[in-house]
């Protein structure tokens, strides 16, 4: 399939985000520059961001950084707010639970709502780039449906299963102000941050004054 000029193809109602993904990841991330990680207890982590309105150049460049940014940290998913900038973009470039790669973007992520039949709970460990070194299990839906937009203001919808799955709802709750271990019990949470204040980022991140 051809890819159209909205940087990802569409086919039926969901986006296909697993062809070309070498050369597209490639891409962005060579265009970008990466750009140092913010971590927990920074402001900009803890509060919604603002809708992307402008799809333009700006946009499409803060894009590339972010997969630079991605690259760097060796992450599956990034958000903007992870990198300081308070807008609702994220980008991924995440492997599913049949070992099938994504790579993408969207902006204005919503969560749709999933009927009962699809809400079957997987309680994997999960860990954050802007929680460095810390991993806690946490439950989550095993399917996920994600809409939004791409970098042109173009609607999309993309689903995903298993570890993708995961991502992408990860991904979204940042940027509606949520770290995953705001999902946590007291204590997963207490024992989350003590692995992040014991353990060192493998990435460069920008520390809280």
């Amino acid at each position: 399939m051809a890819q159209q000029d909205t940087d990802q193809s569409v086919n039926d109602e969901f986006i296909v985000d697993t062809e070309d993904c070498e050369e597209r990841e490639t891409a962005h991330r060579e265009r970008g520059t990466s750009r140092p990680i913010t971590v927990h207890g920074n402001p900009v982590l803890h509060r919604e961001c603002k809708d992307v309105t402008e799809f333009d150049e700006k946009l499409a460049q803060l894009i590339d950084d972010m997969f630079a940014s991605q690259r760097t940290a060796e992450g599956v998913g990034l958000a903007a707010n992870q990198i300081g900038v308070d807008l609702k973009v994220f980008v991924y470039d995440c492997m599913d639970d049949e070992g099938v790669r994504h790579v993408g973007h969207v902006c204005n992520p919503v969560l749709e709502d999933l009927p009962a039949d699809r809400r079957i709970l997987d309680d994997s460990n999960e860990g954050c780039l802007s929680v460095p070194t810390a991993y806690a299990s946490l439950a989550r839906p095993d399917y996920a449906v994600v809409r939004g937009q791409d970098m042109k203001g173009n609607p999309v919808r993309v689903q995903g299963t298993g570890y993708f799955a995961r991502c992408l709802q990860h991904e979204t709750d940042h940027l509606y102000g949520y770290l995953y271990i705001d999902r946590l019990s007291k204590r997963d949470r207490k024992d989350a941050l003590r692995q992040m204040a014991e353990g060192t980022p493998r990435y460069p991140v920008v520390a809280n004054d």
